[in-house]
């Protein structure tokens, strides 16, 4: 069953590559998280000693599972990973009715707008002057990670001992994607039902990883996945994401009279306008001057030049 799965999945994704949906399909290494996805009949839940057990094809007895949450309805299919860690993680489709969130301020009120600064010091910074601290969960687990792999380049490749040392290392990398996975879940829920419209920057993130000193904080940042999530879950809950383009100066224009003062190192945190003389914070001022572009786009996207490239997530009204 989950052969004849593989191969109506390959047959799909190539059938997408070649309509235009969808890129080239990736080749799945025997080294990465290995998965079997279980439609129809090939599988099902069963109660045992008051408990919900799965049942899967070919499979003999019934799998017992931490359940993470409530199933909302029935599963229409279900997809069983092993990743590199050892560890077994089951994922169900199901289908379920969301709820489009109200506005903040109520039906007649104004739009709440907040323009969000991604950075490394602080991991985003807010207009409305809040800084959410960066974990940093890479350094965190740096000297762990590092003596983990020191004990497996000692022992022979291929041998028992390198394969169980293997896997400890392979625990440490999953335990620090689970704490950035579960970090910025929690930031974009929270962004998304406090705010109407969020305004955030298009970074080049494979570009920026091009600089050798800063390659591996921005890597462990989770950029991408923070401007991802908050695209799916403003598309499930009737917000709005603006997201500004990449050329746009935030960093560089005085908030106060809108002079655009040059490129700054990044070492420069704050600096002082050469026009009107302002004294700004560089992180509150970028976020600023994205909550006020997104205003603009929102409310008067005429105003905005020609050059000016923004995508709108979401319908705002």
């Amino acid at each position: 069953m989950t052969l004849q799965q593989s191969l109506r999945n390959l047959n799909q994704a190539f059938t997408n590559f070649f309509e235009g949906r969808a890129e080239y399909p990736s080749f799945k290494s025997k080294k990465g998280d290995q998965t079997a996805r279980y439609v129809g009949t090939a599988f099902d839940l069963r109660e045992e000693k008051g408990k919900r057990a799965l049942r899967l094809s070919k499979m003999p007895g019934l799998i017992n599972i931490q359940w993470s949450r409530e199933l909302p309805s029935a599963p229409r299919s279900c997809t069983v990973t092993n990743n590199a860690a050892g560890q077994y993680h089951v994922c169900f489709v199901c289908t379920e009715d969301v709820e489009t969130l109200p506005r903040v301020n109520g039906e007649d009120g104004d739009l709440e707008f907040v323009g969000v600064d991604l950075g490394i010091e602080s991991l985003a910074v807010l207009s409305t002057g809040e800084k959410v601290g960066n974990p940093r969960w890479f350094a965190n687990e740096y000297e762990r990670l590092r003596r983990e792999q020191q004990k497996r380049s000692r022992k022979e490749k291929g041998s028992n001992n390198w394969e169980r040392q293997r896997k400890r290392v392979a625990k440490v990398h999953q335990r620090i994607q689970d704490r950035r996975k579960d970090f910025i879940e929690k930031l974009t829920t929270r962004l998304v039902k406090n705010v109407d419209v969020i305004v955030v920057e298009n970074l080049s993130v494979k570009n920026m990883q091009k600089n050798g000193r800063l390659a591996r904080h921005i890597s462990q940042a989770g950029w991408s996945r923070m401007v991802r999530r908050l695209r799916d879950k403003c598309e499930w809950y009737g917000r709005t994401l603006v997201v500004a383009d990449k050329w746009f100066p935030s960093s560089q224009r005085c908030l106060g009279c809108g002079r655009v003062d040059g490129k700054k190192p990044l070492d420069v945190r704050d600096w002082t306008c050469s026009a009107c003389g302002t004294h700004h914070d560089r992180d509150i001022n970028a976020a600023k001057n994205l909550s006020r572009v997104g205003q603009t786009r929102i409310h008067a996207p005429g105003q905005l030049g020609k050059t000016d490239a923004f995508e709108v997530v979401g319908t705002a009204g």
